[in-house]
């Protein structure tokens, strides 16, 4: 199993709807994707991230033997904040568990402070999301804090944990 990042492309528009419908998926995604998520919608995304403006966002495929299981994005902050990003990522449930996203994160780091100026890479995951918290853990991102009631999730209200890697050259 080779797992690796790269750009997105048109053709992973049914990969991505296939991930993306699912509502155990969603339910650790933050708000505003629609559901069900359709291919339309995933040509959608995938053209936008595609036109992007250089250097604000990156955003990848997370590939298993080159098809798309999932996403992983880093967006930079600007004003005070121009040397930071947020990272958010996921993979569809069959691929949960077999460590897909920590690879998938560190290669996303390293590419971040290899070939940017971001000195900061952070990630918000909800509290209550055990496995998206080991990622972040295993990928070496340290834990700076919990935000008590910082999210409101399908009704409920919900603490969110703020993980932050810092580029280790600076």
């Amino acid at each position: 199993m080779e797992v690796k990042i790269r750009p997105w492309e048109m053709e992973d528009a049914y990969d991505l709807a296939a991930a993306l419908n699912n509502k155990k998926v969603q339910d650790n995604l933050r708000d505003g994707i629609p559901y069900p998520f359709t291919v339309a919608d995933a040509d959608m995304y995938i053209s936008s991230v595609l036109r992007a403006p250089k250097d604000s966002l990156y955003a990848w495929a997370i590939t298993v033997d080159n098809k798309a299981v999932g996403s992983i994005s880093v967006c930079r902050k600007e004003n005070i904040h121009r040397y930071t990003a947020e990272m958010g990522y996921y993979v569809a449930e069959p691929w949960w568990g077999k460590g897909i996203c920590t690879i998938a994160v560190k290669e996303a780091c390293n590419y971040i402070f290899k070939n940017t100026d971001i000195i900061r890479i952070f990630a918000e995951p909800f509290a209550d999301n055990i496995a998206s918290c080991r990622v972040l853990e295993k990928a070496g991102f340290v834990l700076e804090g919990t935000l008590r009631k910082n999210a409101v999730k399908n009704g409920k209200i919900l603490d969110m944990k703020l993980y932050a890697l810092l580029c280790p050259v600076s």
